[in-house]
């Protein structure tokens, strides 16, 4: 395949990815530098040419919400901000079940259970790990779903346990760049992040890990936290845009929205499809508070094929029909290799009120700027 746009930087890149080479940081940042309108047509050619024209739709369960102690500055859950957050210990297996079923209904190919701490721990806190094992069990059983998990910092122990139970991606985003991160965290490092990655990649798991854009970092972060990621060996890249929420240290910083354009938001997906050719780059938080409406399929045309459908951690998300609209408006069709699901039924219930309270957790507990500001 030869892609030219006459743009000699973007034209050179496109050329070594589809050879099957890779970018350096050089080229990346000379990308990400390149004008959106010659960027993103040229990222969405690597896309088409590595994928199959599918966006694979992931659903989460906020299984165990607020009082955790670390200080990352744009987490509601953290007891180190005043949010106001509903809170409450671990899930019965039984609510994360039905929220898995709820996701399932929706159109999730992949549903993961998210826990609020620096990490779930089979020795200090052996009941809820257990209820932990218990619900992926209950998931994995009866549900057509693929289980993924984010449970903070793992031992070897412990991750190699989660993929004998059939864990098929393991999360740990790394938030930011390594030079950036201590801005963002001070509990923890960066390289704790990384370890429990290794440790997950190493017991037999996919990796999901990714970014919050808008924190205040530098273009060269961005580019300097997808080189990271493509050294740890990912295959799903969840980008995330800071929604600043009310009473954290971020959400006191940036007020209504991130600290980025949604022209720098389409460049570097591009710029991450070229650097990952071959993973879900996926579309996830804060798009709803930083895209509007009708710029949202703008990166499903710039190489994203991967969205984070329904509600998120502490914030509501839109409905999975409206998601499903903005995937078909971009030209790409959902994925249905794990579940073969009724896009029109989906679509049929787009707005519905979800009466649900099997299915429910902390999402919309938790005030954006923006929503202060409607």
């Amino acid at each position: 395949m030869v892609y030219e746009t006459g743009n000699r930087t973007v034209d050179e890149a496109v050329a070594t990815v589809l050879a099957g080479g890779e970018l350096d940081r050089t080229e990346a940042l000379a990308l990400i530098a390149q004008p959106v309108d010659v960027l993103a047509p040229a990222a969405d050619a690597v896309r088409a040419h590595f994928g199959d024209d599918t966006v694979d739709a992931c659903s989460i369960v906020n299984a165990k919400a607020g009082n955790c102690a670390e200080d990352c500055g744009f987490c509601a859950q953290s007891v180190h901000f005043d949010t106001g957050i509903d809170t409450y210990g671990l899930l019965d297996p039984d609510r994360i079940l039905a929220a898995a079923k709820r996701a399932e209904r929706d159109g999730a190919q992949r549903f993961g259970i998210v826990v609020a701490e620096k990490g779930v721990s089979k020795e200090q806190r052996p009941a809820e790990w257990a209820d932990v094992i218990r619900a992926i069990r209950l998931v994995r059983d009866e549900t057509a779903v693929e289980v993924d998990a984010s449970l903070g910092i793992l031992t070897e122990e412990e991750a190699e346990i989660l993929a004998e139970e059939g864990i098929e991606h393991y999360n740990h985003n790394i938030e930011t760049a390594p030079r950036y991160f201590p801005e963002i965290v001070s509990t923890h490092s960066f390289e704790d992040r990384v370890k429990t990655l290794e440790r997950a990649k190493a017991a037999g798991m996919d990796l999901c890990a990714g970014v919050i854009l808008g924190m205040g970092e530098a273009p060269t972060d961005r580019v300097d936290a997808a080189l990271a990621l493509r050294d740890i060996g990912i295959s799903s890249l969840p980008v995330n845009v800071l929604n600043p929420v009310a009473g954290t240290s971020l959400g006191d910083e940036f007020g209504e929205s991130a600290a980025i354009t949604s022209t720098e938001i389409i460049e570097t997906i591009a710029v991450y499809r070229l650097l990952h050719p071959r993973a879900r780059v996926r579309l996830t938080g804060g798009r709803e508070v930083n895209l509007d409406r009708d710029e949202q399929h703008r990166p499903f045309e710039a190489g994203a094929d991967g969205i984070l459908t329904g509600d998120y951690l502490t914030t509501e998300g839109q409905s999975p029909g409206d998601d499903l609209e903005i995937v078909e408006r971009a030209g790409l069709r959902p994925n249905m290799a794990a579940n073969e699901f009724d896009p029109e039924a989906v679509k049929s219930r787009a707005g519905a009120d979800d009466d649900d309270e099997e299915a429910t957790t902390a999402a919309g507990s938790a005030t954006s700027n923006a929503e202060m500001s409607d």
